[in-house]
């Protein structure tokens, strides 16, 4: 799908379309580039740069209990004037029973800070649950934490727009969903990469809205999509610092532009990850997603 097409795409999914600009988020690590667990210190490092370099004053981690993430980032958050959304690890009973201690132990203590919880990361598309089976993960924390805290989940575009997660979407359970849609990984040209993200992406929340039964029945965001500076290529999917830096500007800050929330993976560079592997079976490097280097230096312009 062309850029030019976009429009058309938009058109037939309306309702979607948002007026006032939405918020640009970031994907955080909870590790330093040895893979030791960052400490208080480091989160208020990282929010410094990414308020002074993005604007941004909301980010997402991925399990609460790791790393004692969620103990420590949250009075840094506080400090800084930053959201978090925390997430939930449901793959195995011991993460995710450690995970959702965590959340409801330190949400208690920090609620202003907690912008939501989000139970399972891509859970659907890896095949760990059906969609009724997340369903009563996602219950089991709305109960645990009480009212007042959003809860949902975030997995693949493709997950929502199947019909996978309509157990989830139809319940009335889910507060909030995010939606992650990786042009790069589709392999992608660069000239295509904006058009198919968009293409993904409203296809999910079309679908979610009209199974919903409105657009207002719950929040949605962009929970991943980027763009590596340096690594393999895959596909036709070539990395680099420009093509990130497009990228960046057009399909994510485009995105934001149109009135959509989106959290940019990553904020920075992660060295210490394992290699990743593609949907067709390729090894791909994943150290490289960062907007900004490990020392939290920006690689391309980050203000939309």
């Amino acid at each position: 799908m062309r850029f030019s097409t976009i429009l058309s795409a938009a058109a037939v999914t309306g309702p979607i379309v948002a007026s006032a600009a939405g918020q640009m988020g970031f994907a955080l690590g909870n590790k330093k580039s040895d893979g030791s667990c960052k400490e208080s210190a480091d989160y208020t490092a990282d929010f410094a740069a990414i308020s002074k370099e993005t604007g941004s004053k909301i980010v997402r981690i991925y399990a609460a209990s790791d790393c004692d993430v969620a103990k420590l980032i949250l009075p840094a958050a506080k400090t800084a004037g930053f959201k978090v959304i925390l997430g939930i690890w449901p793959d195995t009973d011991e993460s995710f029973e450690a995970d959702k201690a965590a959340a409801v132990e330190n949400t208690a203590k920090y609620k202003d800070q907690v912008y939501a919880i989000t139970v399972g990361s891509e859970s659907l598309y890896r095949g760990n649950f059906t969609g009724p089976e997340l369903l009563e993960k996602i219950q089991d924390v709305k109960s645990a934490v009480g009212k007042g805290v959003k809860v949902g989940t975030a997995d693949s575009w493709n997950k929502f727009a199947d019909g996978t997660a309509d157990a989830i979407v139809t319940s009335g359970s889910a507060d909030i969903l995010l939606t992650n849609a990786f042009s790069y990984w589709q392999g992608q040209v660069l000239s295509n990469a904006t058009g198919s993200f968009y293409d993904d992406i409203f296809q999910a929340f079309g679908h979610i809205q009209e199974k919903a039964g409105g657009t207002d029945k719950i929040e949605l965001w962009v929970g991943e999509t980027g763009w590596p500076t340096a690594g393999d290529k895959y596909q036709n999917a070539q990395p680099g610092k420009q093509q990130a830096s497009t990228f960046y500007s057009q399909a994510v800050c485009g995105m934001v532009d149109w009135g959509f929330n989106v959290f940019f993976f990553e904020a920075f560079d992660e060295s210490w990850k394992p290699k990743a592997i593609g949907e067709d079976g390729s090894v791909a490097d994943e150290t490289s997603w960062g907007a900004m280097t490990a020392d939290r230096k920006p690689k391309y312009s980050l203000k939309c």
